[in-house]
């Protein structure tokens, strides 16, 4: 009997909750996609901010993304709102659970046109505007705070005139940049709890381009579940945009036109799905989630003595990519501002 043939995909080996990710080839031709999850204090070890828990409300619980693709209630919500779930079977197995997933047909996200972003913003206004009540008991709680927090990035690293003259940095980065990265730094704290504030929906909490993938009908796939759970109005796309261009799938010149139009796609899924709250708190949602990113400049100034630089763990032009960062960085400032604006 012939084996299959395994193809391995790309995925955070740091990690702890995923031993593998892979495409597997049957014999008939058919293919699925295999990911292994781990359960917590079994493996290797993982630096301390990608270590799981077996807390079920934790952001980093291992077994939550098995158990969204067992949720049949979830998977039938999806329904009509744009967004999908791969088939999936679930296999318990002692210390890991294997996920045999569909290997789903279409549009990769890391290859997404305006019109596939746009699609996946009113997508996810749909699937928003009505939550369940209550939440699912796998659902997440405290995701920003937790998972914001919890970052590598030293935050003293911002006041370090050295750390600035470094040629990645002073040769690629707007210099009004390290100004307002500090008043970001500095209101922390509030943007956090504006966001816990807000109004509450289910949200994946992990939206980008590298876990989606678009149907030939339309359907957007999304990926990935392991974060799922209680968030603000706004706050995934508030990741979805500025992730597309951090890993180097949309291009940093182009964010303000894909917010331009994917802002008021993603207000009209939610008024199309029954939401009827304040605008305002939908905006919010989307500019104060700049917050989850507090972190990723201080480590990017550490990082920029390095001598070789990666893009969702793929090599890149350390030049190209701290140039399309910078600009990602200066648009979460404004972001920033925008929110401050908004609360007075």
């Amino acid at each position: 009997m012939t084996s299959p043939e395994r193809e391995t995909l790309r995925f955070n080996p740091d990690n702890a909750t995923t031993d593998v990710v892979e495409r597997v080839h049957a014999p008939d031709g058919s293919t699925r996609v295999h990911k292994q999850l781990r359960r917590t204090g079994t493996g290797t070890d993982a630096p301390a901010h990608w270590r799981s828990s077996s807390t079920p409300a934790d952001w980093n619980h291992w077994a939550r993304e098995a158990e969204v693709y067992a949720d049949p209630a979830f998977r039938a919500s999806l329904a009509g709102t744009g967004l999908d779930l791969p088939a999936a079977e679930v296999v318990p197995d002692g210390d890991t659970t294997s996920l045999w997933l569909e290997d789903v047909p279409g549009t990769a996200g890391a290859d997404f046109a305006l019109a596939d972003h746009v699609a996946t913003a009113t997508a996810l206004g749909r699937w928003q505007a009505r939550p369940p009540h209550p939440l699912p008991s796998w659902a997440s709680r405290g995701f920003l705070r937790a998972y914001s927090t919890s970052r590598p990035g030293d935050p003293g690293l911002v006041d370090d005139d050295a750390a600035w003259r470094r040629p990645l940095v002073r040769d690629n980065w707007p210099v009004d940049l390290r100004a307002g990265w500090r008043r970001l730094l500095d209101h922390r704290e509030h943007l956090v709890s504006v966001v816990e504030r807000l109004p509450r929906t289910l949200c994946h909490l992990d939206a980008w381009a590298a876990n989606a993938i678009r149907r030939p009908s339309g359907e957007v796939v999304l990926l990935d579940w392991a974060s799922a759970g209680d968030g603000a109005v706004g706050e995934d796309l508030g990741n979805w945009l500025p992730d597309a261009c951090f890993d180097l799938f949309w291009p940093a010149e182009r964010l303000g036109e894909l917010e331009a139009a994917c802002w008021p796609a993603h207000l009209d899924g939610l008024r199309a799905g029954g939401w009827d709250g304040d605008e305002r708190d939908a905006r919010l949602g989307v500019v104060a989630s700049c917050v989850k990113y507090a972190w990723l400049l201080p480590l990017l100034l550490e990082r920029a003595a390095e001598p070789e630089h990666d893009a969702y763990h793929r090599p890149v032009d350390a030049g190209h990519l701290y140039r399309q960062r910078g600009l990602v960085l200066s648009h979460l400032v404004r972001w920033c501002d925008e929110a401050l604006d908004l609360t007075g």
